[in-house]
This record gives C-alpha cells, structure tokens and sequence, in this order.
C-alpha cells in the first residue's frame, strides 16, 4: 500500500489544493495533519509580541474545526498534533511507513528553516517533501521571469504578467479518489484558546470573521454574487465602517481557507454576466498586490525583516522608546483618528487598507519610531496576516523598499477628514467624543480642537509627536 502526509500548513482548504490534490491522486492512503508548532503559537516577536495574538489564533482554530468536518465527509479526519513538524513527521512516517510527505511551500526565512529541518531529517530515513504551490495566483513555472528577476517595481511587474501570463483555473477537489485512511492513530483535540493563554475573543462591536474554508466561500458567494457588493468596490473601499466597504476576503486569503485562483475566475464570471467595470478589475488588482508581494519576499528573501528593508536604505528612525510606543500600540498617541484605528485592531484584529497605512505612517514620520516595532505589532494582532504582505507594505511605509524613493507621509489630519468627514469612525471607536463637533477632532493641535478635547478629558497629543 502506497502511503502519504499531506501536512497542512497555510492550505486550510479542499478546493484548489494541489498538495492534497496531487497527494490524493498518486497514492492510495493519505494522512492529513496540521501541526500546532509552539514556535509559532507561543513564540514572541523580538519586541515581546505573541506571534499569534489573540484574533488569528481564534480563526486559525476554528479554521481547522472546519477542516476537520470537511474531510469527515470524504471518510478521513484532520489529526492534530502539538510540537515540531520537522520531529512528529519523520516519527509517523516511520510508524505507518509513509512513502510520501506532500505540502505547499513557504518562502520566508523561519517556515523555511522549519521546510530544510524537514528535509534534513526525512532524507535520513530515505524520504523526502514533495513540495506545490498554495497561495499564490499565478504558478511561478507561467511566470514570464525567473523569481530572481522579478521587476521590484509594481507596475512593471503588472504589465509584464498581464500582458503574458493568464490565471489558471482553479483545482476540484478529487473527492471520488480520496479514501478511508486505516491507520490506528487518535485525531488529536483541537484546542481552544484558552490552552495559549488567552481569554475568550468575544467581539462586541466592530467587525467579527468566524474562519474556515466554509465560512470564506459564503462571503465570497455574498460579496460577488448575492449583494454584488463588487459593483461598488472602489467607490466603497476607503470607507471604515461596516462589512461590505471591501471584500473582507484577507482573513480566509492569508490562512488559506480560500484560492486566490478562485476568487479571480469567480469575478471573470460575473464580467461575463453583468459586465466589466473599474471596481471589478481593481479587486483583481488586489490579487496581483499579493502575490507581487510574496514574490519580493521569494526575491530578497529575509531582507524584508531587516531594518534597511529591501532596498538596503536607511529608515527614517531606528528609535524605540517603549513608553512611546504603548501610546501607539494602546490607541492613547491623542490623536482622535489614529486611536481610534488602533482600538478597532485591538479589539477586532483587523483594520481597513487606509487605516493600516495611516497609522503606520505616523508611527514612522510623526513618533519617529522604528518601524519593525509597528510590523511586528501588526504581526501578533491582524486576523489577515501575512508576512511577504505585512513587512512589505513596511518596507514601503519606511521608505526601505527596493523602489523607494522616500517613504511617504499622509499628513493625519487631512486624511482624517476625507475618509471619516463626520467622524463616524472616531465617535464609533471613542464614544466619549461623540457630543463634540466633528470638525473639531481632527486635529488636535489646533486650539478649539485642543479645548474641546480637554474638556472632554481626552488624552493630550505627546509632546514628542510632531506639531501639525
């Protein structure tokens, strides 16, 4: 009998998996398992953020629960096991004598380290990983240049994919070919979390993401087809209040639990349909951003975690001040439109596209902090993270990208009041500020602003944040 792990990662999906897709196809037995690596869901960032906070590691559970239920249908399970891939792998390969280990690839520094242990030890017992592609989409073998030489420039990258390379269509699920798996091996129990040391994330206001694969293709059905809310994408998308001022995809994007492949030939569909428009090409456009991204951090590889970023730059700041810097992390800088983006992250795990880059921004420009402070906050907090998208969005911020010219610097108050001019967002976020004129929170500096918001007992701006 001719059997195989596929070993679950950032895949948390059936459809269009050409791991388990493939592993299903060439074998006769398929183990699925995911493994709950304490690296990542106990580890720390170097500024002592959890890696996984609170909002994530929440969808990642239920993801999997989902998981779990999906392949119960197909006759197999999802095991669970705790601890390091590169040691419980090779010890079931031995134990049920796998012949093949089958995964999607990961391209930063610390899953890679995890893919070569991995080797490493599987080639000692005569194994080896076969490795696919899960999230990207565009295959890198259609892609009209090597990833070593891959435009750093966007919109080079853009013209030179769009005009050559076309998306393929995404993979079925081969359901017909899957079997029961025979082995005597217990499921393992999906924890809650609880077991990592947090409470309960119960999202009392805000937006609420439940994971899975399940869940991301009912909002896909709903955004696209349903309320075809895509119609109106760019009108809506630097709006900051309710669920459908954007696709709310990323969660499900960046776990996996949705094909990227999918979602750009379910738009090709609805084109076909009801017509193009500049809404729907612009969320494609997003799909592009992405893996435009990962491929920078497949090109340069950990420099995207380093300070000087990929462009080897100097950043405008290297400074940390911890004090400083929870004034940021905790939505207390006294800047209205800033805390109330931070209180939104802190108590949901996400953030709209035009918040992330404004707070970002003045974290870098206006407290002159060092920016893989901000990254690695973004990291532990955002349901939708995803390294190549989180540091490289940084690198630009900081002005350390490999195109930067100068990092970019949204002046806060006019930013303020062209994406929140009633201060919907603020008041939302800052109840106590709700009985003051809206035109009075912007900024903070400005003497009506400033009496106002004392009299409000509203935390004063720091004298260190630059004077508007």
């Amino acid at each position: 009998m001719k059997r195989a792990i596929h070993w679950f990662r950032n895949d948390l999906r059936l459809h269009d998996n050409e791991a388990l897709s493939e592993a299903i196809k060439n074998n006769d037995e398929v183990i699925p398992i995911y493994i709950l690596d304490p690296r990542i869901f106990s580890g720390k960032t170097s500024y002592g953020f959890h890696k996984t906070g609170p909002y994530r590691l929440k969808f990642i559970l239920e993801s999997l629960s989902d998981l779990r239920k999906q392949l119960k249908k197909h006759q197999t399970t999802l095991y669970i096991r705790e601890g390091l891939p590169e040691v419980i792998i090779p010890q079931i390969t031995r134990q049920f004598n796998v012949q093949n280990i089958y995964c999607n690839r990961e391209r930063t520094k610390e899953e890679v380290e995890v893919q070569d242990a991995l080797e490493k030890k599987l080639w000692s017992i005569g194994r080896e990983v076969r490795y696919y592609r899960g999230k990207m989409l565009y295959h890198t073998a259609d892609l009209p240049f090597p990833v070593t030489h891959c435009p750093d420039s966007f919109s080079v990258f853009k013209k030179e994919v769009e005009r050559i390379v076309n998306i393929r269509e995404p993979l079925n699920f081969p359901a017909k070919r899957m079997r029961e798996c025979s082995i005597e091996m217990k499921e393992g129990h999906i924890p809650d979390i609880s077991y990592f040391g947090f409470s309960d994330q119960k999202t009392e206001k805000g937006l609420s993401f439940t994971g899975g694969e399940t869940e991301g293709l009912k909002r896909l059905e709903y955004y696209i087809w349903k309320s075809k809310s895509i119609q109106s994408y760019n009108q809506n998308k630097f709006r900051m209040l309710d669920m459908d001022y954007s696709s709310k995809l990323s969660p499900y994007l960046s776990q996996g639990c949705i094909s990227p492949k999918l979602i750009y030939h379910e738009i090709l569909r609805f084109e076909k349909e009801y017509g193009k428009n500049d809404s729907t090409a612009s969320l494609k456009l997003e799909l592009l951003w992405r893996d435009f991204f990962r491929l920078m951090g497949k090109k340069h590889g950990s420099r995207i975690f380093r300070i000087k970023g990929t462009g080897e730059r100097n950043p405008p700041s290297t400074k940390y001040d911890r004090s400083f810097f929870l004034k940021w992390k905790e939505g207390k800088t006294g800047v209205p439109f800033i805390d109330a983006n931070m209180k939104e992250m802190n108590q949901t795990g996400y953030m709209s596209n035009r918040g992330r880059q404004i707070v970002s921004c003045f974290l870098v420009n206006d407290m002159e902090m060092n920016w893989i402070a901000g990254a690695e906050y973004f990291e532990s907090m955002l349901i939708d993270y995803d390294p190549c998208s989180n540091y490289g969005n940084w690198n630009y911020i900081a002005g350390v990208s490999a195109t930067s010219k100068d990092n970019p610097n949204y002046y806060v108050p006019s930013q303020a009041r062209k994406y929140d001019p009633q201060a919907d967002y603020i008041k939302y976020w800052l109840p106590d500020l709700k009985p003051i004129d809206p035109r009075l929170l912007f900024n903070p500096f400005e003497n009506r602003s400033s009496v106002a918001l004392s009299k409000a007992r509203y935390t004063q701006p720091c004298d260190l944040i630059r004077n508007w």
